[in-house]
């Protein structure tokens, strides 16, 4: 696959050019300061869905919705004591969760996958795990697996599964046994995390990797996930870890299964979180953020983003070619917030009419070209412009040396006026490409043209 990477621009050989000059030989010694499209680094075939997905809906669900505390970290920070945060479970009911409304919802939001959280930090499984009886299925009225329904009826949507799991488990007798090195002589080092001075027992964190292994290989053979969303590999070391050893056991007989990339660096794609990234990572990535400010379900948290921001978000994620995992946190009871919900819809509304801007498309042009996000369809021969503001009048573009055979609204494609002014054509730099944007074309949140080009993308920087 070719993208457009980051600004490959060759030395520019020392020359003197006379005004005007036209000359065929000097058009091709300032042609090498054009921006050089470079093979990317080798990406399996395995990440082709996902790189065309660029939607995924993000679901923290857990005991912790009970009283809206914060998902493990609550008892982790002594927010809460660790008793007093597990009695949530008592109140977890799962009444009325209907995973085939969960499906229905995300594929009308556009997303392509979603994630839901199998086990997090507090060590609570949503499965009928068979090694141990922290679960949903012996410790909460919820008395059922809440994984399998989820991954059939986002099947039936025909959306791919993602299951996150928490590698460390702060409620294991097992798993606070090893320090990791460099916390020897912290005295105050969490003792959910790590044992006390003097405690260590390396046969119980042997224990442990043989629990850790087993619960990731019932999620394999129970639900077949396509994507593993791993979090909490912070607390050990990749030797303590072995985390290769994980790699292997799944992808030896789930070969085309994705890893993220919180597996100390032996996972297909990085995952920052929160903020869209000023310098995206280099290959596959994917930005995961919650609609409020937290990932589970908090009574007290209603700050919630608008729609218009989320598509913000949205388009500059896949305009620097990462995707998005956006977050909700269903009530106990399986229910979505009407906030979230309202975020989705209006998010699908918006992609829906402005599809072909999205899927399938490639990351855009580089920063300074144009004043917001961009897409490239996959033949490069149509820009997408997404206009975050209200323009005064006219968008620019700059840096395309094709010619321009249309203009055009998306979703509407009602025909702007454009026209070019300035460049030098004597070596061979475009001029600005001003485009009439009038009041009544401007969709309610964002808008998006396609700049359609007389072949594919020709495109200078300097």
């Amino acid at each position: 696959m070719i993208k457009i990477q980051r600004l490959t621009v060759l030395a520019i050989i020392p020359f003197v050019l006379s005004w005007g000059c036209d000359s065929q030989a000097k058009k091709e010694k300032l042609a090498s300061t054009d921006v050089v499209v470079n093979e990317v680094k080798k990406i399996p075939p395995k990440m082709d869905w996902f790189r065309e997905a660029k939607l995924g809906i993000f679901i923290h669900w857990g005991i912790y919705a009970v009283d809206g505390t914060a998902e493990s970290w609550a008892f982790f920070n002594n927010e809460v004591p660790y008793d007093e945060y597990m009695s949530q479970a008592k109140g977890f009911t799962a009444s009325k969760y209907d995973a085939e409304a969960w499906a229905e919802l995300f594929k009308k939001a556009g997303a392509k996958y979603a994630v839901l959280t199998s086990k997090h930090h507090d060590g609570v499984a949503l499965w009928d795990t068979k090694l141990s009886d922290l679960n949903v299925v012996d410790k909460t009225p919820a008395g059922r697996d809440l994984l399998t329904p989820y991954a059939e009826a986002l099947r039936e949507e025909g959306l791919k599964v993602g299951l996150y799991f928490s590698h460390l488990d702060w409620s294991h007798p097992d798993y606070a046994s090893v320090i990791q090195p460099g916390m020897e002589d912290n005295e105050n080092r969490n003792l959910f995390a790590y044992p006390a001075k003097g405690k260590e027992d390396p046969e119980a964190w042997e224990r442990f990797l043989e629990f850790h292994r087993g619960q990731i290989r019932e999620i394999m053979d129970l639900f077949h996930p396509d994507l593993y969303w791993f979090d909490g590999d912070w607390e050990r070391t990749d030797e303590q870890w072995r985390m290769k050893e994980v790699r292997e056991m799944i992808l030896s007989e789930y070969p085309d299964a994705i890893l993220n990339a919180r597996m100390k660096g032996h996972g297909d794609y990085e995952t920052p979180e929160q903020g869209v990234p000023i310098n995206p990572p280099d290959g596959v990535w994917e930005l995961c953020m919650t609609i409020n400010d937290s990932w589970g379900f908090r009574y007290s948290d209603t700050n919630f983003k608008s729609p218009r921001q989320v598509m913000q978000t949205f388009a500059e994620c896949i305009g620097t070619g990462g995707n998005l995992l956006l977050d909700i946190g269903p009530r106990e009871d399986g229910t979505i917030p009407l906030e979230q919900v309202e975020v989705l819809t209006e998010l699908g509304k918006w992609i829906d009419k402005h599809e072909e801007a999205v899927y399938p498309t490639e990351k855009g042009l580089p920063y300074g070209h144009f004043y917001g996000p961009t897409t490239l369809n996959k033949t490069k021969d149509v820009i997408y412009l997404y206009i975050l503001g209200q323009p005064k009048a006219y968008v620019t573009l700059k840096g395309v040396r094709n010619n321009i055979n249309n203009i055009r609204v998306v979703g509407s494609n009602r025909e702007l006026d454009f026209k070019r002014f300035g460049g030098a054509e004597w070596q061979n730099i475009p001029g600005i490409l001003y485009i009439n944007v009038p009041e009544n074309v401007i969709d309610k949140y964002i808008t998006v043209l396609a700049v359609e080009l007389d072949g594919k993308l020709d495109l200078y920087h300097n």
